[in-house]
């Protein structure tokens, strides 16, 4: 008979995705993991499998939160220009109110193991298209309203707004001057005219 897991194996997860958050895959030991999700190298083997394994796991339970995040914040207005504004205003805030900045999980994991990994430039790609399909999802929900120019390619303008909130996100972890991240993105939201 089996023997039952004596922890929450959401909550070990949880810790696991925390501290490759901080630290990126690389720099996190199994020593350090086996501290911070308070379980030992056999349940980790057991439950996850070997540590690239486990951060996908957690990768992917990060993306997939992201995305949903993502998706309600641009929901939650009516209107799609003011959405997109505070999505990337709130975006540029909480960069700027955390210390130490971690940036997005998943674009820390693109830059770090998708030139390496083509497992990992494939999970982050693919999480790279589902923010591009919320993004164009929004984008046509304001060309059908008439609130976005009917001229706008909603799929094209949808994949440079990744585009811009990658390389946002990337440029954040310099702690740039804060009005010069301010006018960048007030010029990206420009494009949706």
């Amino acid at each position: 008979m089996a023997r039952r897991r004596e922890f929450d194996e959401e909550k070990v997860l949880d810790a696991a995705m925390q501290l490759f958050w901080e630290k990126g895959f690389e720099a996190t030991s199994l020593s350090d993991l086996t501290s911070r999700m308070g379980i030992q190298r056999p349940s980790i083997y057991a439950t996850f499998g070997d540590k690239k394994e486990l951060f996908e796991a957690a990768l992917r339970k990060y993306t997939s939160s992201h995305a949903t995040y993502v998706r309600a914040n641009l929901q939650n207005n009516s209107s799609v220009k003011e959405a997109f504004r505070a999505f990337f205003e709130n975006m540029v805030a909480k960069e700027y109110e955390k210390s130490p900045n971690w940036g997005c999980f998943c674009i820390n994991s693109m830059v770090e193991l998708a030139p390496h990994d083509e497992k990992f430039e494939i999970l982050t790609r693919e999480h790279q298209m589902y923010l591009s399909v919320i993004f164009q999802e929004t984008i046509e929900r304001g060309l059908r309203s008439g609130e976005l120019d009917s001229g706008i390619n909603a799929k094209g303008l949808a994949q440079t707004l990744v585009i811009s909130l990658i390389g946002l996100t990337v440029f954040m972890k310099s702690r740039p001057e804060r009005v010069f991240v301010d006018n960048s993105v007030k010029e990206i939201l420009t494009l949706l005219r």
